[in-house]
């Protein structure tokens, strides 16, 4: 049992001091940023919290599991100085240099938050998971940090899924004794491309943001989930498409079910 150990303390964001309101990680155990402020997002804040869960500042969405996730801002189309939110974490054990190791996270794309403060109006590729040997934390004042344009774990395609939870899941041959893990999209602009989700009409401020939940890294194969397991289930499960959707939604494999559809602020409008 010890090989499927996952590396990664507090995984799923569940552990913390306390419920904190406000933007930033507040109380969040292990995790801290790398750059800016990545946001704990719990289901144990007032309903329209501005980081509560489901609904808050950027996105109407339950966690993959447990009570929280986190948020982190993946795009940048407003300043123009390719902001990023960089999660960082230590690792329980440093890699071994030549082993394989397995990695997973959950994300989702962010949208249809509070309307007074809606700014996720961008969905973006380049999402991953990046290994270092030493720490690399952010404090207010420090400078805002150059593009890597590189990870070990990278999802090449946009990540625009705003319904389901995205598996962004592969394996990488450590090179060093890396000892943390950093999670966001490391890559300057020049090299990510991106959809809207929804005609822009008056928005001013024009972001990416990404919801990420159950990270993983183990240096046994079935320590983490990955994407070849989703793919033996997709031929069985229900999948929706497209996604953002405007006339026309399609739902496929799911002949003999019950389908409703919820506004977002929970209420059903259609069942059938």
């Amino acid at each position: 049992t010890s090989c499927a150990q996952n590396l990664v303390p507090n995984p799923g964001f569940e552990e913390t001091d306390s419920c904190t309101f406000g933007l930033g990680l507040g109380a969040l155990h292990d995790w801290f940023s790398a750059s800016i402020t990545p946001d704990h997002l719990q289901s144990c804040l007032p309903y329209g919290s501005g980081n509560g869960l489901p609904w808050n500042f950027w996105t109407y969405q339950q966690p993959f599991e447990g009570n929280s996730c986190v948020g982190i801002f993946t795009y940048d189309d407003d300043t123009g100085l390719e902001l990023r939110e960089w999660l960082m974490v230590p690792l329980l054990d440093s890699l071994v240099p030549g082993q394989t190791y397995y990695c997973s996270f959950r994300a989702n794309a962010a949208f249809g938050g509070d309307t007074a403060n809606q700014m996720t109006w961008l969905a973006s590729d380049h999402l991953g998971m990046l290994f270092t040997t030493y720490d690399r934390q952010w404090i207010w004042g420090d400078p805002y940090p150059a593009p890597i344009n590189q990870a070990h774990i990278l999802y090449p395609q946009i990540l625009s899924d705003t319904v389901g939870w995205t598996l962004v899941s592969g394996s990488f041959v450590a090179d060093s004794a890396y000892a943390y893990l950093m999670i966001g999209n490391f890559y300057s602009n020049a090299l990510v491309d991106t959809i809207h989700l929804t005609n822009l009409g008056q928005a001013m401020d024009v972001y990416g943001y990404t919801l990420i939940d159950a990270v993983c890294v183990s240096p046994n194969p079935e320590g983490c989930e990955l994407s070849h397991d989703v793919g033996e289930m997709q031929g069985t499960m229900p999948n929706v498409y497209p996604n953002p959707a405007t006339l026309v939604l399609v739902i496929r494999n799911a002949a003999g079910l019950d389908a409703v559809v919820v506004d977002m602020l929970g209420c059903k409008i259609w069942s059938g």
